[in-house]
């Protein structure tokens, strides 16, 4: 028998935090969460959920001035951002009461301590508790989910000047007259279209020659153009000098092609990355190894202490709600079970949740060619899914890699309405070796979006067919139709 407080002590209540504990408990391990602010992380308070429902309204709101895409008559929609915010807040509470609230877990068995935990030696933490106590804790095994933070770059003047960040942005009760975002990534192109759409004038800075630079190049060029036609202004290939505010004003000194430039707003969205939350860990007690990037593990999300593992943000890598349950899971079952499961790192999936959205699963066009992998991309676009037509959401397409000989899907882009979810058909396709011919032998129901997923798979046959073939068929069967045009590898049937 076991010395020890607990099984398991998993430090942070975050989406990885909670997982961890959920299973460790259905395993039977005698679990401790201890979490210093909120159960539920940033995704429930400060990213997903927050950003998600702001989302939804700005659409709502885009839709009214549109609605003469739909036979209605366009009218400008009366924003109160104060109640806008207070619903976002109201939208927060019902998830957190639904799935993240302490009594859910205490009722599994768990011990939730709300407290900053850190370590003193390698099976041993210290919890400062709210009420000013420390308690003292033992465990066979941890799990670090701490997740990360905004990382907000050396620039000059950035810490005299009163910036927004994700964590602070949904608090605010005023909209913002003239927003300055830097940053062109997930974060910071969805909370500009939302921003925009809410009535915002929307400056958007980044050091890369493009928006959404881990997304498909064509497919993120798409995106975005419909967001400048929208009105969102970008300065691309820039780099911040300094920050300065001044009467209520901030302003962006920046360098672009040689030349001094000077942007003005009244607010200031950091949406610069993120950094894991270590420093109050004091890993070197417990010496675990870790970088800036993170906590150092391997692929089975176990640090260099065998019995100390780390998983979701604070490891670094891919920062998604869903890749820190993936990786809560993986992590517990090594240490509980032993089986020796490891991290899917081929079948990660991600989407930016613009309108439209941009969806990833799978290898980019980029990363196979760097691979020099043979491969054949297949496209179908959302005009000729009809049920895009119907609801006036035809711009978009769908984007397959895959082998020419057999249809092994490698990857999958898609940039359009409900992109989000058709790329998990393809996840379950590519995680189970289903391939484009299996597909577009699968019935889908018409009329869907996701039926766009087995037309895009017809052109895997469409593409394997050739002249002779047909030639074949003709003269085996007496047909007397026209040979098609095999000069367009694109046509769509």
């Amino acid at each position: 028998m076991s010395n020890y407080d607990y099984d398991a002590v998993v430090i942070g209540g975050g989406s990885a935090g909670l997982t961890a504990s959920g299973i460790a408990a259905n395993f039977g391990a005698k679990t401790m969460m201890i979490e210093r602010e909120r159960l539920g992380g940033d995704c429930t308070w400060s990213g997903c959920v927050p950003s998600k429902a702001l989302l939804k309204a700005a659409k709502v709101a885009h839709q009214i001035r549109k609605a003469g895409n739909y036979g209605l008559i366009d009218s400008e929609p009366d924003i109160n951002f104060s109640k806008l915010i207070k619903h976002v807040h109201e939208i927060r509470d019902d998830v957190y009461r639904e799935a993240d609230a302490p009594e859910i877990y205490e009722e599994m068995g768990i011990d939730v301590v709300e407290g900053m935990a850190y370590f003193t030696d390698n099976h041993s933490i210290n919890i400062e508790l709210q009420s000013g106590e420390t308690k003292v804790v033992t465990s066979k095994y941890f799990f670090i989910c701490t997740g990360g933070s905004p990382y907000i770059p050396p620039i000059s003047g950035i810490e005299e000047a009163n910036y927004l960040t994700n964590e602070s942005l949904f608090e605010i009760e005023e909209l913002p007259r003239d927003l300055i975002i830097i940053g062109a990534g997930p974060i910071g192109t969805e909370m500009a279209q939302a921003m925009n759409r809410l009535g915002s004038k929307v400056t958007v800075i980044d050091m890369a020659d493009r928006i959404m630079v881990n997304d498909d190049a064509e497919l993120a060029e798409m995106l975005h153009q419909r967001l400048k036609e929208e009105g969102i202004q970008y300065v691309l290939e820039a780099e911040v000098g300094s920050v300065r505010q001044e009467n209520g004003n901030i302003e962006v000194r920046l360098s672009q092609s040689g030349e001094e430039r000077v942007i003005t707003g009244t607010s200031l969205l950091m949406a610069t990355g993120r950094a894991p939350n270590v420093a109050t860990l004091n890993l070197e007690a417990a010496e675990v190894s870790y970088s800036r990037k993170g906590i150092e593990v391997n692929d089975k999300c176990r640090t260099n202490k065998s019995h100390i593992y780390a998983c979701g943000d604070v490891t670094g890598g891919y920062q998604f709600t869903h890749m820190s349950e993936h990786t809560a899971k993986i992590a517990v079952t090594n240490a509980l079970l032993k089986v020796p499961m490891k991290v899917d790192k081929d079948h990660i999936t991600w989407c930016t949740f613009t309108d439209p959205e941009l969806g990833q699963v799978g290898a980019t066009e980029k990363q196979l060619l760097e691979k020099g992998e043979e491969f054949e991309t297949y496209r179908f676009p959302y005009h000729k899914i009809d049920r895009a037509v119907t609801e006036s959401e035809g711009e978009g397409m769908i984007k397959v890699h895959a082998k020419k000989w057999n249809g092994k899907i490698l990857g999958v882009s898609v940039v359009g309405t409900n992109a989000g979810e058709m790329i998990s058909e393809y996840a379950v396709a590519m995680k189970n070796s289903i391939t484009l011919r299996n597909l577009a032998d699968t019935i889908h129901p018409y009329p869907t979006y996701g039926l766009g997923a087995r037309r895009a798979a017809d052109q895997w046959y469409i593409k394997n067919q050739s002249e002779w073939q047909v030639k074949l068929i003709k003269k085996v069967f007496g047909y007397r139709g026209e040979i098609p045009d095999f000069s367009d590898p694109d046509r769509i049937v």
